[in-house]
C-alpha cells in the first residue's frame, strides 16, 4: 500500500518540475504560502512581469462564492518581492469583463437626469452598474483570523442582506487593502482601511467594524448637484462618459446643453488620498479577460491602523477577495493564507 502511494507522488513531483513548477513552488502551493523574495532591484511598477519577478514564487488560490463570476469563482495568482524598505505584490486573475460603469447619470428623453441603478439593490448591494475591485485583508491582532481567515470577520444578516464585517473581541484589528478600480485604482492607489470589533448599529455604526485609515486630503465623493437632480461637474470639455470617473483637479462645471438623450456623466469625483489612507500604490490593467496589478507599500509604515512587516522571520496571515462588478458580494479564499519572507 505504501509503495502504490509513493510512486504516484514521485510522478506528480516529476511532472510538476517538468511543466516548470519548482520544488519551492509546489511546497508553497501545498502550504498556502506566499513567499516574498528579497531582490536587489525593485520590479517595474507598470504591471508587467519584468526580470525582477523571475525569482518570485507564484501562489495560485481559488476564490469562491462571488457574484457575477462564472460559477462564482476564479483563480488568483500572487507573487511578492521585497527590496530595501518596501514590499511589492503582483496579482493576476481572470474576469471576462472590465466593469467601470459605476452608477453614472443618464440623460432622459424629457431632458431630466437619472442615476443608473441595479433594480434588485435593496441598499448597498449593487451588482449591475458598479466597478471591479480586489482586496487583501491582513491579520493584526485577531486569534480567530489565524485559524479561520476571512470568515472570522464576516457575519451574515444583522440588518443587511450581505452581513457585516467585524472582529471577535475588543482590541482585535485587521488591515484591509481595498483596490476600487473606478474610485482609486485608475488613479494609482488602494483604499487603505481596517476592521475592528465595532458591532452593527443602523444609526451609530452602519458599517459595523469596517473603517478607513485617517487621511489629510483626497478621496472620492458623489458627483451630484445641490438639488440632487443631476450631476454638478463634468469631464473636461463636458464630454460624455467614459471614463466613469472625474479627476477632481480636472473637473469642469456641468453644462446640460452639451448632452443629448442617452449620454452619460460620471457619478463619482476622485482624487488621490494623502496621509495614512493613501500609502499603498498600485498600477492596474485589464486586458483580454485578465486583471493584472502591481502594488507596493513600505514594510513598516508606523501607523496603528496598518499591519507592520517588521519581523521578516515570522509569517503573516491574510486573505484575498475578488469583486466582479459587485459592491459587496465578493469571491473569497476559504482558509488562511500566509506571507513569509526569504
Amino acid at each position: 500500500m505504501k509503495r502504490s502511494w509513493v510512486i504516484p507522488m514521485m510522478l506528480l513531483l516529476v511532472a510538476g518540475v517538468a511543466i516548470g513548477l519548482s520544488t519551492a513552488t509546489l511546497d508553497a502551493q501545498q502550504r498556502n504560502l506566499l513567499v516574498s523574495k528579497q531582490t536587489a532591484t525593485p520590479p517595474a511598477l507598470d504591471g508587467t512581469l519584468d526580470a525582477a519577478w523571475n525569482t518570485a514564487v507564484p501562489l495560485t488560490v481559488k476564490v469562491v462564492g462571488g457574484r457575477n463570476l462564472p460559477g462564482g469563482t476564479t483563480d488568483v495568482t500572487l507573487r511578492s518581492l521585497h527590496a530595501g524598505d518596501s514590499i511589492y505584490f503582483h496579482v493576476q486573475y481572470r474576469d471576462a469583463t472590465e466593469s467601470m460603469r459605476r452608477s453614472p447619470w443618464i440623460k432622459q428623453a424629457d431632458g431630466s437626469w437619472q442615476k443608473a441603478k441595479d433594480p434588485s439593490d435593496k441598499g448597498g448591494d449593487n451588482n449591475l452598474v458598479y466597478e471591479d475591485k480586489f482586496a487583501m485583508i491582513w491579520n493584526m491582532s485577531s486569534p480567530s483570523f489565524e485559524q479561520r481567515g476571512c470568515l472570522a470577520a464576516c457575519h451574515t444578516g444583522e440588518g443587511k442582506p450581505f452581513g457585516n464585517k467585524y472582529t471577535a473581541g475588543p482590541g482585535e484589528r485587521l488591515d484591509l487593502w481595498h483596490m476600487k478600480s473606478v474610485r482609486t485604482g485608475y488613479i494609482g492607489q488602494f483604499d487603505d482601511q481596517y476592521v475592528d470589533d465595532t458591532r452593527y448599529d443602523k444609526t451609530k455604526s452602519p458599517e459595523a467594524g469596517r473603517k478607513s485609515d485617517p487621511k489629510t486630503g483626497g478621496g472620492y465623493v458623489d458627483n451630484v448637484s445641490d438639488d440632487r437632480k443631476g450631476p454638478k461637474f463634468a469631464l473636461k470639455g463636458n464630454r460624455p462618459a467614459p471614463p466613469y470617473w472625474i479627476v477632481d483637479a480636472e473637473k469642469e462645471p456641468f453644462d446640460d446643453s452639451k448632452y443629448k438623450a442617452g449620454d452619460e456623466v460620471p457619478g463619482i469625483i476622485v482624487a488621490p488620498f494623502t496621509g495614512d489612507r493613501g500609502d499603498i500604490s498600485v498600477k492596474i490593467a485589464w486586458k483580454d479577460g485578465m486583471w493584472t496589478m502591481v502594488f507596493w507599500r513600505k514594510l513598516v509604515t508606523g501607523s496603528e491602523f496598518d499591519v507592520q512587516f517588521n519581523d521578516l522571520k515570522k509569517p503573516y496571515a491574510f486573505g484575498v477577495a475578488v469583486f466582479d462588478n459587485a459592491q459587496v458580494r465578493h469571491a473569497y479564499n476559504p482558509g488562511v493564507l500566509k506571507l513569509t519572507f526569504e
